[in-house]
């Protein structure tokens, strides 16, 4: 549609990824604001162009990082476990990840209001249906800024988001309170920079447990460890408690995932709605028997 309305700002340049992230930079150095969509696991093959053409000279180009996580039917060559990993240690990166249709619009507003490389994930999948409440994400972005979604005075536990499961923790945190148990809901929205008030539930004393739709390693969970290691090692001491044993990274695991409906290769990855509600009942049959 776009190539339509716009044919002379559409440039299709084949199955050649290396090629579309180098034009778009020379296209950024001469002022303008190139989006570059592509699936992530093929974003891999143009790790180097990233870091040397955009990341190193600080060019504001955009990416539409497409089929992020796990993508069903289209199978193991398709799945987008790594574009947090590689990207999040680049220079001058920004990562989002909206976690709807209305959040797509917001963190591609958002994008263009930057002057700098802004990446946005998004998977396979149909937008989440309206049987949740996400009103609290319709506000705009701003850098390294979450979403407090759902919120309890009496809650000991937290599920933190990155990108579109915010609707498998919302349904987490729905069949918690049908059992009386009363978890936050957090919609993290960046990977870098993570949002540092997400610390202050840790201060709190309160268990985190965090979910996305990428590989558990080097994904938003070991981001938020990673900040938590250099920015509270004060309580640690203190309280001599480890901060590690508060967090619980929910992510994919390290295995190859074959064809599959993308629900049920959620549940076999352990990032569904159900897996959050057992890992939040165990934690505070833990910290009961604790006490």
């Amino acid at each position: 549609e776009f190539a339509k309305r716009f044919p002379d700002r559409f440039y299709d340049v084949g199955i050649a990824e290396s090629m579309a992230v180098e034009a778009a930079a020379g296209l950024a150095k001469t002022g303008l604001r190139p989006f570059v969509c592509i699936y992530s696991t093929f974003l891999q093959r143009s790790f180097d162009q990233i870091f040397q053409e955009v990341a190193l000279q600080n060019l504001p180009v955009l990416f539409c990082i497409d089929r992020a996580g796990l993508v069903g039917s289209d199978g193991p060559t398709h799945h987008g476990l790594m574009d947090i990993g590689f990207m999040r240690m680049l220079p001058n990166a920004i990562l989002a990840a909206p976690a709807n249709g209305a959040e797509l619009k917001l963190a591609l507003e958002y994008a263009l209001s930057e002057n700098k490389f802004v990446a946005i994930r998004y998977p396979k999948d149909y937008v989440p249906p309206d049987d949740v409440d996400m009103s609290a994400c319709n506000q705009p972005f701003k850098r390294g800024k979450s979403v407090v979604v759902r919120q309890s005075e009496n809650s000991s536990v937290a599920i933190v988001s990155y990108g579109a499961l915010l609707n498998q923790a919302l349904a987490a945190a729905k069949a918690l309170n049908e059992e009386d148990i009363e978890v936050d809901v957090i919609n993290a929205r960046f990977a870098s920079p993570i949002d540092t008030d997400i610390l202050s539930l840790l201060e709190e004393g309160k268990h985190i447990v965090t979910i996305e739709d990428h590989s558990a390693s080097c994904g938003f969970g070991s981001a938020l460890l990673e900040l938590a290691a250099a920015k509270l090692p004060e309580r640690a001491q203190k309280t001599g408690k480890l901060i590690a044993n508060q967090v619980q990274i929910l992510g994919v695991p390290d295995k190859i995932f074959e064809r599959n409906s993308r629900s049920k290769q959620l549940m076999e990855a352990g990032i569904s709605a159900d897996n959050i509600v057992r890992l939040v009942k165990q934690y505070i049959q833990t910290a009961t028997a604790d006490k």
